[in-house]
């Protein structure tokens, strides 16, 4: 068994879900399970429409009803009515909104689902229509339940047990299950949705639970690239990753893989490999445990950047060795529910970066009851994810290449997890030096 996730744009239309079911047939042998987005723009329709109910009281439904009616159409496919109804329930839930003018996290979750339940549907009766036995089932059908934590749910302990109790019998019927990504459902049995990520986590969830040979993630890039390929032209896609790098890579910038997506493949050490729906003779990155991936490890996996970042440096006023500093520092931070993303520290001074859409007003005034506060904004993180084992020739090629091109490395860090070495430089500077780190690390090919 496989499981098989395909996103917005790869069933962005009729053509699209053509492509889709023969890219599916070639894998009908390995007893796929299949999780779907929804189909091309309609999550930002159906967001449009709540907020158009909810500041104008106004219905409208059309640009949503006419993707998935026109998409029905080309298809020549019986689901008319299944469709109708769903159209008919958000029209309502739509109405209610517009008389009450509220819009609340729950209201959300329930609204963004039609996407994904009209998709499934739809490519479920396409896929039956040309000899495919497959079935439509939204995911709380298939076990998918929640906490009530409304617009990032996260699944419940039990669902481990009952996905691979309704999967495994259908598999072994000779079903394909099209499913719902994204959504669940909590005990009171309301719609939740799974967040950041959300589809590709309920495609790693359905592999992990049911023990799958492999979850396969249909983007449309060839896979995880050495850098950012409208940075970089000649970036080349990775082949193989660790669960760790392909964390650190989606968590400084590369948006192929939320890092919660694959966590429930890290637990089962089950293989993630992503590929291109629009170019599916592209090998694509496989994401597995380091020991298998080590075999094939060049010193660099990829570079990347995370731009808009501010820089905070902290120095303490008291006398060297203050007791409690650093645990102040970061409590601070705590109590306004602020992220950190890099940390360099001494014995009395901390510098750390952050998102620059944060108001640090009251954080800076809090510090400086403790310490000499400096803010920078318009930096970027440059992140090189690599082999650990050969850290120093790393820094010694990164820093090489800054001096080259002139530019001032301000802060170093290397994550705990000992894949990725991160340095902060000027935001304009950032693209030319994730250049020169590419030209240096991944020379071109012959």
């Amino acid at each position: 068994m496989i499981v098989m996730k395909f996103g917005g744009s790869s069933i962005a239309d009729a053509s699209r879900l053509r492509h889709v079911a023969n890219i599916v047939k070639n894998y009908v042998q390995r007893k796929p399970v299949l999780v779907l987005s929804a189909m091309g723009d309609t999550t930002d329709h159906l967001l449009d429409a709540g907020n158009l109910a909810l500041k104008e009281g106004k219905v409208e439904i059309k640009n949503v009803e006419k993707l998935h009616q026109e998409t029905i159409k080309n298809l020549k496919l019986p689901v008319q009515k299944e469709v109708t109804v769903l159209l008919d329930e958000l029209s309502r839930l739509l109405s209610g909104i517009a008389l009450i003018r509220e819009l609340t996290p729950r209201t959300k979750d329930y609204l963004v689902s039609f996407g994904e339940r009209l998709s499934v549907r739809i490519a479920a009766a396409y896929f039956k229509s040309i000899r495919m036995n497959a079935r439509a089932f939204d995911s709380w059908e298939v076990g998918f339940f929640s906490d009530s934590n409304y617009t990032q749910a996260e699944l419940k302990k039990e669902s481990w047990d009952l996905i691979p109790e309704k999967i495994q019998p259908l598999i072994k019927g000779n079903v394909l299950p099209v499913v719902t990504g994204f959504l669940a459902k909590d005990e009171k049995g309301t719609i939740t949705t799974l967040g950041r990520g959300g589809s590709d986590l309920s495609a790693t969830m359905i592999a992990a639970a049911c023990k799958a040979e492999e979850v396969q993630v249909w983007k449309d890039v060839d896979g995880i690239l050495t850098a950012d390929p409208r940075i970089v032209k000649d970036a080349r896609p990775v082949q193989f990753v660790t669960y760790d790098e392909a964390a650190e890579l989606a968590y400084f910038g590369a948006q192929v893989l939320h890092p919660r997506a694959m966590m429930p493949c890290m637990k089962t050490g089950t293989p993630v490999l992503v590929k291109n729906s629009y170019n599916i003779d592209a090998p694509g990155t496989k994401i597995e445990h380091a020991q298998a991936a080590a075999k094939k490890s060049p010193p660099v996996r990829a570079i990347t950047s995370k731009h808009k970042v501010t820089l905070v440096d902290i120095v303490s006023t008291r006398m060297l060795g203050q007791y409690g500093f650093l645990e102040k520092v970061f409590s601070i931070f705590a109590k306004y529910n602020i992220s950190i993303d890099m940390v360099a520290t001494s014995e009395v001074s901390v510098s750390l970066t952050l998102d620059t859409a944060y108001d640090l007003t009251d954080v800076k005034k809090e510090l400086s009851k403790i310490a000499s506060v400096e803010v920078k904004v318009g930096k970027a993180i440059v992140s090189i994810i690599g082999n650990v084992k050969r850290s120093s020739e790393i820094l010694g090629r990164a820093f090489r290449s800054c001096q080259l091109i002139g530019v001032p490395v301000q802060m170093v860090s290397q994550g705990a997890s000992k894949v990725n070495i991160s340095f902060i430089v000027n935001d304009t500077e950032a693209a030319e030096v994730v250049k020169a780190l590419h030209m240096d690390f991944f020379p071109a090919e012959d």
